[in-house]
Order: structure tokens, then sequence, then C-alpha cells
């Protein structure tokens, strides 16, 4: 009969584990666009890809994703080969990937992106533990002066950070 040295007989629970920084950002798509809702999908890739991600290798400014046959693909990312792991096999930086999401999940995504102005854009690459996971946005198209609007708020914010410092430095 094997003893235990737990107190409690029966195992812990597996602690949740946070998702980490992310590796890869889209700062471009809060830019461009109004995000409705964000979704956590998996990516399908291949050894030399997940190596260079841990690199930081990778650059999401250019992806979006695209629905076809009812499954979802992220077009436009581009992962740069690392010349030491991708020795034995000829890598495709641009290679369209396969994003894994539940079928209802997708589904749902399917009637809102039929809706008039919606799309489907990356926002970020992050590790979940040891899988590369994608967080995607529903998001609907800024117009130009939305842009504007944008940049003036984040210039407001940026000149009232610098008077506030120097109201602080100035009691000090």
């Amino acid at each position: 009969m094997a003893t235990s040295t737990s107190a409690y007989p029966f195992p812990s629970k597996p602690k949740a584990v946070a998702p980490s920084s992310p590796v890869a950002e889209n700062r471009r798509a809060r830019y461009d666009y109004y995000i409705e809702e964000k979704f956590e999908a998996g990516i399908v890739l291949e050894g030399w890809e997940v190596k260079a991600i841990r690199a930081g290798q990778v650059q999401l400014t250019d992806g979006y994703v695209m629905i076809k046959g009812g499954e979802l693909y992220l077009i436009g990312c581009r992962i740069n080969p690392l010349r030491t792991t991708s020795t034995h096999v000829s890598p495709l930086a641009d290679r369209t990937k396969k994003l894994l999401m539940k079928k209802d999940e997708i589904r749902r995504l399917i009637g809102k992106i039929e809706q008039k102005g919606f799309t489907l854009v990356p926002l970020n690459l992050h590790f979940t533990g040891s899988n590369v996971k994608a967080d995607i946005a529903l998001a609907k198209g800024k117009a130009e002066h939305d842009k504007r609007d944008t940049e003036k708020k984040r210039d407001w914010e940026r000149e009232k950070g610098q008077l506030m410092r120097h109201a602080s430095n100035a009691k000090s």
C-alpha cells in the first residue's frame, strides 16, 4: 500500500494558465477598425514556424482572416524563417495558416460577416502554454475622419500626461 505525503487524498486541480504577453501585435487594426468582439483561435503551424515565432520573427500588420469552405484562414501573416532551424525544408514565409475554432463560433462569425461592413482582423499572436494562439476580432472599418479623431484623442492623452508630469515635478 502506497502512502501519500499529502494530507489531502485527492490530487490538486491543475492551475489555469494565464495567456502570456503578445509575441506579435497588429496595432494598425485598432487604428483602422472599430473592434466589436474578440475571439481566440488556435493556429496550424509547422515546427520551423513555432521556433521563428518564439524568436519574434513574425509580422501581423498586413494580415487578415478569410472564411473559405466554413473554415478560417489567416492570410498575410509573415513568419520569417530562421537560418538555423529551416535548413532541411523550403519554408514559405507568407504561407496561408488555418485557424482552429469551434464550429458554432465559426457559424456565428459567418453570420456576422455577412452583415454590412464587418470583417475579421488578427489582433495579436501569443503563447498559451506551448500552443500559439491568435486573437482575432470582428471589426467594422473606420472612416477617414474617425481616424483623425483617434489621432487627436491620442495626442491629447499624450499631452495631458506630459502636463501632469510637469505639474507634479514643479510641486516637488
